[in-house]
C-alpha cells in the first residue's frame, strides 16, 4: 500500500491509479470496456478482495468516474458495497491506522458515497479521435544531449531550462528502439536499449556498433513535444531480427502499465555519466554487449 493516510488519495497506489484512470478514459470506449482495461492494469487489486489495495482500487475508480461524468453501474455497486460493508475501514484498521484517522476516513467515505450516487448522468468526454502516431520505429537509433547522464527534462516547456536555470549538457546519450506499438490500439509506446555510458561527443552510427555496452530499459511514451524538447535525433536504423531479440531477451516487461501511466521515455534514457565505470546492475536492468547479436545477418543501416 506504500505511504497512506486518511485521505482518499493519501496512498501511493491511489495517486498512481488516478494517473492511470486519466490516461485510460481518453480511449474512445464505453465505460464497461474502460473498467475492463483498468482491471487488466491492476488485476490483483481489482479482483482479489483480500488484497490490501482492493478497496482503494474500486473507490478511486468510482470517484474518478463520478468526477468525469462516466456512469458505470458495476463501478458504482462495487464502491457502495465496499463503503457499506466497511471493507475499506477494516483494511486500514488492519494496516494500523489510528482511531481518529479511521473516523476521518469514514466521514470521507460517506461524502464519497453521496458524490457517486449523485453522478448518474453520462457526460461527453474528450477522447482520442485516432491512434497516437508512432514517432519512432523498431531499429531506429537516436542520440540526444545529456547532463550527468540524464536527458533534457521535457516537462519544462522552455528549451534547455530547468527550474529557471540554464540546462548545459556535458555529454550525449544514444538508444536503439527494439520494440514499439500501441496499447489498446491507441496509446503509443517505445522500448529502448540505451548506451550504458554517456559519450563526450555526439556519436555517429558507426561508433555505436561493435563492443558497445547497452542497457535494457522499460517502455515509455513519447509525445511530439517531448521528442522535440529532448532534442532526440535519428541517426540511422538497424534491422532488428525479432527471433534473435526473443532469444536474447525472452521475457520483456509488458508495455501496458508504463503506457497507461504515461511514463515518459525521458525517464528511460539516462546513462552513467561519461568517464565513470558503468554499473553492472542498476535496478536489476539487463546489460548487453554489442547490438550486432540482435540484427539480421544481412543487416541494413541507413543514415
Amino acid at each position: 500500500m506504500g505511504t497512506w493516510g486518511s485521505g482518499l488519495y493519501s496512498g501511493d497506489f491511489a495517486m498512481d491509479l488516478r494517473t492511470t484512470v486519466g490516461a485510460v478514459v481518453r480511449l474512445p470506449y464505453d465505460p464497461d470496456r474502460l473498467v475492463e482495461i483498468l482491471c487488466e492494469t491492476e488485476p490483483t487489486a481489482a479482483n482479489d478482495s483480500t488484497d490490501e489495495d482492493h478497496p482503494t482500487f474500486w473507490l478511486i475508480v468510482a470517484d474518478q468516474f463520478a468526477k468525469r461524468g462516466i456512469v458505470c453501474d458495476h463501478v458504482r455497486e462495487k464502491a457502495f458495497q465496499i463503503i457499506d460493508n466497511g471493507a475499506d475501514i477494516a483494511m486500514l484498521q488492519k494496516a494500523g491506522m489510528s482511531e481518529s484517522g479511521l473516523r476521518k476516513r469514514g466521514k470521507q467515505l460517506q461524502e464519497l458515497r453521496t458524490r457517486i450516487a449523485a453522478a448518474n448522468v453520462q457526460k461527453p468526454r474528450a477522447v482520442l479521435k485516432k491512434p497516437q502516431p508512432l514517432l519512432m520505429d523498431v531499429g531506429d537509433v537516436i542520440v540526444y544531449p545529456t547532463r550527468r547522464g540524464d536527458p533534457i527534462n521535457p516537462y519544462f516547456a522552455t528549451v534547455r531550462m530547468t527550474n529557471g536555470r540554464p540546462w548545459i549538457p556535458d555529454g550525449w546519450g544514444a538508444a536503439v528502439i527494439i520494440d514499439c506499438g500501441r496499447a489498446f490500439e491507441f496509446l503509443s509506446w517505445y522500448r529502448p536499449l540505451t548506451v550504458a555510458e554517456a559519450r563526450s561527443e555526439k556519436p555517429p552510427l558507426d561508433l555505436l556498433r561493435g563492443d558497445v555496452l547497452w542497457r535494457l530499459r522499460r517502455p515509455g511514451t513519447c509525445s511530439a513535444p517531448h521528442f522535440q524538447r529532448m532534442e532526440l535525433e535519428k541517426v540511422g536504423n538497424l534491422a532488428i531480427d525479432p527471433m534473435k531479440l526473443k532469444d536474447i531477451l525472452p521475457q520483456l516487461f509488458s508495455a501496458i502499465p508504463d503506457t497507461v501511466s504515461d511514463i515518459s521515455l525521458a525517464n528511460r534514457l539516462s546513462a552513467d555519466p561519461h568517464g565513470e565505470e558503468p554499473t553492472i546492475q542498476r535496478g536489476k536492468q539487463t546489460l548487453i554487449m554489442g547490438i550486432e547479436q540482435m540484427l539480421y545477418d544481412e543487416h541494413r543501416s541507413a543514415t
